[in-house]
């Protein structure tokens, strides 16, 4: 259900800002969608498990509130980022 160090670090390396950036919001909501979309395809098997449901609405909650602040710093950043990811607003 998590995700591999590998892409993990593809992620970083592809949203990064900067040299070294892994803390930016860009970065933080590519990794959060891939354990978002990593959870959805674990409830497709497993349709009960209900407690690894709730850890998945709170990443949907963080990633939301992390897409807010971007489109309330830079509407081009937020255009770029959710096109990027595919995710649909």
């Amino acid at each position: 259900m998590s995700i591999t160090v590998e892409d993990k670090n593809r992620l970083i390396a592809e949203f990064a800002r900067a040299e070294g950036d892994t803390g930016s919001p860009e970065v933080q909501v590519a990794v959060l969608t891939k354990r978002i979309s990593n959870l959805t395809e674990h409830f497709k098997t497993h349709k009960k498990d209900n407690h690894s449901r709730r850890g998945l609405l709170k990443l949907v909650a963080t990633r939301r509130k992390l897409l807010d602040y971007v489109r309330s710093k830079d509407e081009a950043r937020y255009r770029d980022l959710i096109g990027k990811l595919g995710i649909r607003r």
